[in-house]
């Protein structure tokens, strides 16, 4: 088989593709890959690993491939968030990371993610040599090397350690503590039965919110749900908090590197608006500068900002890893994707579900008002955006060839606005005045998305509908 790494690492459905065999030849290449490049020797590599079905037994095989070509590994103790992992990655001084997620895919799919030493996702040319080593062991018949997971333990080169400690002092130096004692405000997390679970609780009670947390049991197939933090799969959330109110809600999505929030109303309060809203606050409140990332699919609200603060804006393709990036190039004061990873200034170049539900607790608790009056300020100021997503699950097709049929004859109108502009950079996106229109197959999983933000949900109803339109007159119905 080929294994490839997408966006986010390499994903594949348990018991197909992603078995112990698998996992062993890439963890063999992630070996290869990390003596050809670690700068002090035996290196080290941060292992970590979350709540899906195996995930635990995954991350040991990784660690003892990684032991036996005498490389120093750390092993956390339990299920533990991608960007704890991370955090640990560059606050212990390791050559790289290793997380077993497959993050927001469903239940059945887990996966592996390389992580840089400076504490986020892996450079593509870094995963793409990753690959080339994998099939280089392939072509050359080659086995994983391996030794007996007790073994490398009484040998020191696998060590069992929790890297949660380290987190928490350092996210209680990016956010403030006293305004949520003060506010104590009533919080209902939802981990999603992922590796969040517990770590949100401990936060915000160690601040003094009151906090109930739903879906936090050890549950390896999710008990069903899709641990992805969008409308269709938090009804659970949103019952709770319009029974339990007033209240508001924060979830994570698989490995808590992606965040949402539900409004005291119990209506799903996407990633743009907390993007946005955090963005203001700490120009604001904290009188941060720099530069504003945000990936092709991530709302024009932050456009409006940057413009009135006077920030450099960048957009890249889907993928934090293009994110990331940039906040190794410049200074970045934000940066995020429309799927729910976002950082901030002085934090890891990693997606942190839990800084930024605790960040988005602090504004709520320092303006001392409700996150519908918050969400609905913001719109005072930078006009109403409203945006929604479609998910088509679709048989294999080129890439290249889709960019190519839908931008070469554009339509001259899209739901009877004039289209500006096209942008090839991640997809097809058709640019209007106020709204866009963007055509996306995942780098995940094989489904295409399709994308649409405009100052009303009519309009972004009427988007929808014509990218699949679109996308049909190109392929058909998909499936």
């Amino acid at each position: 088989m080929s294994i490839h790494f997408g966006t986010d690492g390499w994903r594949a459905v348990i018991s197909d593709e992603f078995t112990f065999a698998n996992v062993r030849k890439v963890a063999q290449g992630i070996a290869d890959f990390v003596l050809e490049n670690a700068s002090h020797s035996p290196p080290l590599v941060v292992v970590g690993y979350d709540t899906r079905f195996l995930s635990d037994h995954y991350a040991r095989e990784v660690a003892r491939v990684l032991a036996a070509n005498g490389i120093s590994v750390y092993l956390t103790q339990r299920d533990t968030p991608t960007p704890i992992v991370s955090f640990a990655i560059r606050h212990v001084g390791a050559s790289y990371g290793v997380m077993i997620t497959a993050s927001h895919n469903p239940p059945r799919y887990n996966g592996i993610k390389l992580k840089g030493a400076f504490g986020g996702p892996a450079l593509p040319a870094d995963t793409r040599r990753v690959e080339v080593l994998i099939r280089s062991a392939e072509e050359e018949g080659r086995s994983p090397r391996t030794m007996p997971f007790e073994e490398a333990e009484r040998m020191g080169r696998i060590t069992r350690f929790d890297p949660f400690p380290l987190y928490r002092s350092h996210v209680w130096q990016l956010v403030r503590q006293e305004p949520i004692a003060l506010a104590a405000p009533r919080v209902i997390v939802d981990p999603m039965y992922g590796a969040g679970r517990g770590y949100f609780k401990q936060l915000l009670e160690s601040a003094g919110a009151h906090v109930e947390e739903i879906h936090g049991v050890m549950n390896p197939g999710f008990n069903g749900l899709h641990p992805e933090p969008i409308p269709r799969n938090l009804g659970p959330l949103m019952d709770a908090v319009r029974e339990r109110g007033p209240v508001f809600g924060l979830a994570t999505d698989g490995d808590a590197d992606r965040i949402a929030a539900v409004d005291e109303k119990g209506r799903f309060v996407d990633p743009h608006h907390i993007l946005a809203l955090a963005l203001r606050f700490l120009v604001h409140q904290r009188g941060w500068s720099g530069a504003v990332v945000k990936t092709v699919s991530t709302t024009r609200m932050l456009d409006r900002l940057a413009e009135r603060y006077g920030l450099p804006l960048y957009e890249t393709p889907v993928g934090f890893n293009y994110i990331v990036e940039h906040i190794l190039e410049r200074d970045v004061l934000i940066g995020g994707e429309e799927s729910g990873g976002m950082t901030i200034r002085h934090h890891i170049p990693e997606g942190d579900g839990l800084l930024m539900g605790l960040l988005l607790t602090e504004i709520l608790a320092t303006t001392r008002g409700t996150l519908v009056e918050l969400v609905e300020d913001l719109h005072r100021e930078v006009g109403p955006f409203v945006y929604d997503r479609l998910d088509y699950r679709v048989t294999a097709f080129s890439k290249p060839e889709l960019v190519r049929r839908l931008s070469e004859n554009p339509p001259a109108t899209l739901a009877g606005l004039p289209v500006r502009s096209i942008s090839t950079r991640d997809g097809v996106k058709y640019m209007m005045d106020s709204a866009w229109l963007l055509i996306r197959p995942s780098g995940t999983e094989p489904v295409l998305r399709i994308y649409a933000e405009a100052p009303d949900r009519g309009t972004v109803h009427a988007l929808l509908e014509e990218g699949k339109r679109l996308f049909r007159e190109v392929y058909g119905a998909g499936e």
